[in-house]
C-alpha cells in the first residue's frame, strides 16, 4: 500500500534547480540522485506525477510514483517502496519531464517568435501534491544556474525586477501527448482564435508579459469591444506605452466606450497634453466633461487623506513588550493591523504584520522579524495611482513617506476604496 507523503498541511513554493541534483535514499542508504519530474497536465497546473532517478553507471533510472516520496522539501528525499526492480526503466519515453522538456527552452508567441528562454520552472508543494506553477524566465534564475548564486544575492535589493520574469503555467499551451513530436519550443496560449474568448483580465496577464513588439501585435487582433475592455485591466505603464503606438484616434475609439470612471482611470495615467489631445478627438461632448470632472478629483494627492494615527515603534522593541502594552500602544490607532519600524528621526525602516507579531517569539525583536523593502506611496501621489497600489498588492493600509524616506501618514484600504467608490 503506498504510504504517504510525510509534508503536512499548508503551501511551500521551491525551484526546480534546487531540487534537481538533491541525494535519494531507500531504507537509509543512497541509492541515486533526483534527476527529473515527470508531470501530468490538468485544467489547472501541471501536476508531479513520478520522480526520476538516477543510478550508478550500471544501474538502470527508477521512475517512482509521488506517492511513494516523502521529504522532497527536505534536503534528502526518501523513497518508500518494498523494492528498486518494479520501478527501473529502460527509457523514460512517454513521460513528461520537466528538466528535459521544458528546462533551457524557448517561450515563444503565437507567431513562433521568440518571446524568453525558460531558466527555472517554479514549483509549489499544496496538500501533499506537487504542482508546476509558473516558467521563470529571469537573469537571476539564470546567475543561480550556472553557479552565480552569491552574485545573484548580491545584486537582488539593487535590482529586484531581475526576480520578476515569471509567466503562469496557465498561459503555456500542453506539451504534445507523443513527446517524440516535441520541437523544443514552449508556446503561449495567445492563439488569434482564442483571443476574443479569453477574458480581458486574463488577456491584459499575458500581454503584460510580453515585450512590446509582441504585445502591440495581439492587441491590434482585438476587436474595439475586447480592446477597450482588456486597456481598463492593463497596469499603468503598459497602458501609457499601447496608447502612445495606437495614436490618438484609436485610443479615442477605445475611450468612447469606457465608462466615466473607467476612462478617468485610463486617461489619468497619461501626460496632461496627452491626455487632453484623445479627448479633443472624442464625439460625445457630456461624454467628455464626465470625464474632465472625475480627472481633477483623480488628481487630489493621498496626502490629505493620510492620518497619522498608525502604530510607529523604533527596531529595538520587543514583541512581548508588544503585547504586553498593546491595549496602550494601539489606543486612538486608526491603523493597527501593521506596525511601522521607525529610527529617531521618524525614518521608516520595515514594516510588522499583525500576523507575524502573533507568530514571532516574544523575545524577539521588531528589526529581526520586520519586511525591510516597504511599498510606500509618495505625498504627491494621487488617489487613482494609490487605488492602483492597493489593488495590485491588496495591502490593507499603505505608508506614505517622503524623499528622506520619513513616513509623513498612512492611507488605510477602505478610505481610498471609499473616494474610488465615489467616483463611479
Amino acid at each position: 500500500m503506498a504510504q504517504q507523503n510525510n509534508f503536512g498541511r499548508g503551501e511551500q513554493a521551491l525551484f526546480l534547480s534546487e531540487v534537481l541534483g538533491r541525494k535519494v535514499a531507500w531504507r537509509g542508504k543512497k541509492i541515486g540522485r533526483l534527476d527529473d519530474l515527470a508531470i501530468r497536465e490538468t485544467e489547472r497546473l501541471p501536476e508531479v506525477t513520478s520522480v526520476v532517478v538516477s543510478r550508478p553507471f550500471g544501474h538502470k533510472p527508477l521512475v517512482v510514483p509521488w506517492a511513494r516520496v516523502r521529504g522532497f522539501a527536505e534536503r534528502e528525499v526518501e523513497l518508500e517502496i518494498e523494492a528498486l526492480e518494479p520501478f527501473e526503466r529502460d527509457n523514460l519515453d512517454g513521460l513528461l519531464l520537466l528538466q528535459d522538456h521544458v528546462l533551457d527552452k524557448k517561450i515563444v508567441d503565437m507567431e513562433d517568435r521568440e518571446v524568453e528562454m525558460v531558466y527555472d520552472v517554479r514549483l509549489v508543494l499544496r496538500n501533499e501534491r506537487l504542482y508546476a506553477s509558473d516558467v521563470d524566465c529571469s537573469r537571476y534564475s539564470l546567475l543561480k544556474r550556472v553557479g552565480l548564486g552569491w552574485l545573484a544575492r548580491l545584486i537582488e535589493n539593487l535590482a529586484t525586477h531581475l526576480k520578476d520574469e515569471v509567466i503562469s503555467w496557465r498561459y503555456v499551451q500542453p506539451l504534445p501527448a507523443m513527446i517524440g513530436s516535441f520541437k523544443g519550443n514552449i508556446k503561449l496560449t495567445v492563439l488569434k482564435e482564442k483571443m476574443q474568448e479569453l477574458h480581458p483580465v486574463d488577456l491584459a496577464d499575458i500581454l503584460e508579459e510580453l515585450d512590446h513588439e509582441h504585445r502591440l501585435t495581439i492587441f491590434k487582433e482585438l476587436d474595439v469591444e475586447k480592446a477597450s475592455d482588456t486597456l481598463e485591466e492593463i497596469e499603468p505603464r503598459v497602458q501609457r506605452e499601447i496608447i502612445s503606438s495606437i495614436g490618438d484616434e484609436k485610443a479615442a475609439e477605445l475611450i468612447e466606450e469606457m465608462t466615466p470612471a473607467q476612462a478617468a482611470d485610463v486617461l489619468s495615467v497619461l501626460p496632461a497634453a496627452d491626455a487632453d489631445d484623445i479627448l479633443a478627438l472624442m464625439e460625445e461632448r457630456e461624454h467628455v466633461e464626465k470625464i474632465e470632472s472625475l480627472m481633477d478629483e483623480h488628481e487630489e494627492t493621498v496626502l490629505n487623506f493620510a492620518t497619522p494615527d498608525y502604530i510607529g515603534l523604533p527596531p529595538q522593541t520587543r514583541v512581548d513588550d508588544i503585547f504586553q502594552h498593546l491595549r496602550q500602544v494601539a489606543r486612538d490607532k486608526e491603523v493597527i493591523m501593521y506596525t511601522y519600524v521607525v529610527d529617531e528621526a521618524g525614518r521608516l525602516l520595515g514594516v510588522v504584520d499583525m500576523k507575524e507579531l502573533l507568530r514571532a517569539e516574544p523575545g524577539q525583536t521588531l528589526e529581526e522579524i520586520m519586511t525591510a523593502n516597504v511599498i510606500a506611496l509618495a505625498p504627491r501621489d494621487t488617489i487613482a495611482e494609490a487605488a492602483e497600489m492597493f489593488s495590485r498588492y491588496s495591502f490593507r493600509a499603505i505608508p506614505i513617506v517622503d524623499e528622506r524616506n520619513v513616513i509623513r501618514g498612512v492611507i488605510p484600504y477602505r478610505d481610498i476604496m471609499n473616494l474610488k467608490h465615489r467616483l463611479l
